[in-house]
């Protein structure tokens, strides 16, 4: 299929990422430059100001094309919620009370001439299709993380009217499309406190997206295949679902520049000897676990490139709070650990250039939170895993990734939560140099060459999202 006709006037689309996470803002901002520079669209990108300095969400917003404009919506207040609130709850929350704002910002684009074509919105702000159909304007949901997790929320209304326990209970596992079989621990944070206000929220949400107009995934056929002829089968009660990834951060020269002493390390390094271990833009460790990985990283006598972050006994609620945090992370380190590992092993506080080093030559295997843009940018460039699940989603990612795609090796937690030294050092070492990661890497690099197939003129992520745009265009 054909991507749009440059010779056409340019059509505006509304995009509504959610203000906080960067996972999710990332695959926006890509999605509005495929947009721009292959579908002769113009974009208004609509943020909501959450009342900090947004820093980081700024800087990812410099140097884009000027066919992109950004919009900040004014600050939405969540006073009233109470203080143990879960971050997707305040998120979901601060959205919805900004759809006053949204409206405006969709009528004054209709009065200026440049009405916005179709209105996308991120899974936090799925309420907002209503204002779509007010317009009487396409509502398309761009669900950012994985189509398993898709699957999961079309199960789950009837999973629980069907459980009359907690689904930490019960006793069958679910199992998903690809035999992902799912225990009550690797079930998604929302979905651990059946009474709790997130689930209902989650319930809710599993119902509403069913109203959206269509679906766009930020992930690829060949990935999770299954999965998405899973939903196509579900089909008129699931609205369509299109792959359109993998959509991923493409570096500025300002980040470049700040990453250019990773990139020298790597340098010097032999090829695919390094692991690189990041938590992604807001995962952070407990005190007691940030000391065991760094003694595990010591204790494996291999080399590796550490992005520490302030540990927080919070997991989930340091995604709210990563800006405001001033200790340095470094002063968590084990007494001596720098010095110890002087030569082999680079330390870097808060950020690295991650795309720089998944591609770097001298990368062979990732430790990661499990974030799905995350496991993107490892299939896109055949990097092996060690499956390292923080919170959200990130655990069911885990059994996808070990279970499903074959591209990781998981650890395990002790009866405290932690994973211990002794076992971070072995799974380097199963992941590095024994048959087991020969055996991943080998399966990654078949994942890297299928996501670049995804992605080529003919791909299919290329013809879905030309799909998409014409369905845009034409829609009466």
């Amino acid at each position: 299929m054909e991507a749009t006709q440059r010779s056409q006037p340019p059509h505006n689309i509304a995009l509504l990422p959610p203000p906080i996470f960067l996972g999710h803002l990332i695959p926006f901002i890509e999605l509005a430059k495929k947009l721009v520079f292959h579908h002769n669209c113009t974009i208004t990108l609509i943020i909501l100001d959450d009342g900090s300095s947004m820093k980081s969400q700024k800087s990812l917003l410099q140097g884009l094309p000027t066919t992109i404009n950004t919009v900040f919506l004014p600050p939405a207040s969540t006073d009233d919620l109470p203080e143990n609130a879960r971050v997707e709850l305040l998120v979901s929350v601060r959205l919805t009370r900004s759809f006053p704002a949204l409206r405006d910002t969709l009528t004054s684009l209709k009065q200026l001439g440049t009405p916005a074509t179709a209105l996308v919105v991120d899974l936090f702000a799925i309420d907002a299709i209503d204002i779509a159909k007010q317009f009487e304007i396409p509502a398309y949901l761009f669900h950012v993380i994985a189509t398993n997790e898709l699957s999961l929320s079309v199960l789950m209304p009837k999973l629980d009217e069907s459980c009359t326990s907690e689904y930490r209970d019960m006793e069958e596992p679910i199992t998903l499309p690809g035999s992902i079989v799912l225990s009550p621990e690797d079930l998604p944070d929302s979905m651990k406190e059946r009474n709790s206000e997130v689930h209902k929220w989650a319930l809710d949400w599993c119902n509403k997206f069913l109203e959206a107009d269509g679906v766009m995934v930020n992930s690829f056929l060949e990935l999770e295949l299954e999965a998405f002829k899973d939903l196509e089968q579900r089909r008129p009660d699931v609205p369509p679902v299109y792959p359109v990834g993998p959509l991923i951060r493409t570096g500025t020269e300002a980040e470049s520049d700040r990453g250019s002493e990773c990139v020298k390390w790597l340098n010097d390094q032999p090829p695919k000897s390094v692991l690189f271990v990041s938590f992604g833009s807001g995962g952070t460790l407990s005190v007691e676990q940030f000391n065991e990985l760094a003694l595990g990283l010591e204790m494996s006598g291999h080399r590796f490139l550490w992005v520490v972050r302030t540990p927080q006994e919070n997991i989930a609620d340091a995604y709210l709070n990563s800006q405001s945090i001033v200790k340095d992370p470094l002063d968590f380190l084990p007494d001596g650990f720098l010095e110890r590992t002087k030569g082999r092993g680079l330390v870097v506080a808060s950020w690295a250039p991650q795309i720089q080093v998944l591609s770097h030559r001298s990368t062979g295997g990732f430790v990661t939170h499990c974030g799905w843009n995350s496991i993107l940018e490892s299939a896109v460039f055949g990097v092996p895993m060690i499956a390292w699940p923080l919170c959200f989603e990130h655990r069911m990612n885990a059994v996808f990734l070990t279970d499903g795609l074959k591209g990781a090796i998981r650890v395990k937690e002790n009866e405290n939560g932690v994973v211990g030294r002794e076992q971070i050092a072995q799974l380097m070492k199963r992941l590095m140099q024994g048959e087991e990661g020969k055996q991943i890497r080998n399966r990654m690099n078949d994942v890297k060459i299928a996501a670049g197939n995804a992605l080529s003129q003919e791909g299919s992520s290329t013809q879905a999202l030309a799909h998409v745009v014409q369905q845009w265009i034409n829609w009466k």
